[in-house]
């Protein structure tokens, strides 16, 4: 992620994609590139609301579709009905641990290229990402460290 990002370029970032830099915007995006965690609008209102409390849901929501819609944003949809936001826009899939639900980004270059001409007749792929399902490392671990209670 880009955590390290100064002021100056999330502001230059919004503007460069017409947007006018309002505080809430400024701090959703801000939020947004210094997190890994894929937060969903509700996490993202709950962590803002710490430091800058008139933020509303409807503010968030609205915010984060705006910037989804310039591309500043990515919209990650991994559990069924459950919206979560990217602030990385470049190519990558995503990792999601089948225990605590985490998520990683996976760069794009780590897995094969999917050969997307052999889709089947009729069926145009425009884009595609891949989602992998398992255990994160903490996960593992404490699977591994329990004792077997069944002795």
């Amino acid at each position: 992620m880009e955590s390290g990002l100064e002021r100056t370029e999330i502001v230059k970032r919004l503007k460069g994609k017409g947007l006018k830099v309002t505080p809430q915007r400024f701090a959703i995006y801000a939020n947004l590139l210094s997190r890994a965690d894929h937060p969903t609008a509700e996490q993202l209102l709950t962590d803002l609301n710490k430091d800058f409390p008139v933020s509303s849901q409807a503010t968030v929501y609205t915010s984060v579709q705006l910037l989804k819609e310039v591309g500043l944003v990515r919209e990650v949809l991994l559990d069924q009905g459950v919206a979560r936001y990217d602030g990385n826009v470049a190519p990558h899939h995503h990792f999601q641990c089948r225990e605590c639900k985490a998520i990683a980004d996976i760069a794009w270059e780590k897995l094969s290229q999917v050969d997307l001409s052999q889709l089947g007749s009729g069926l145009v792929a425009e884009s595609y990402e891949v989602t992998v399902h398992g255990l994160c490392d903490n996960c593992a671990r404490s699977k591994t460290q329990k004792p077997d209670l069944e002795e």
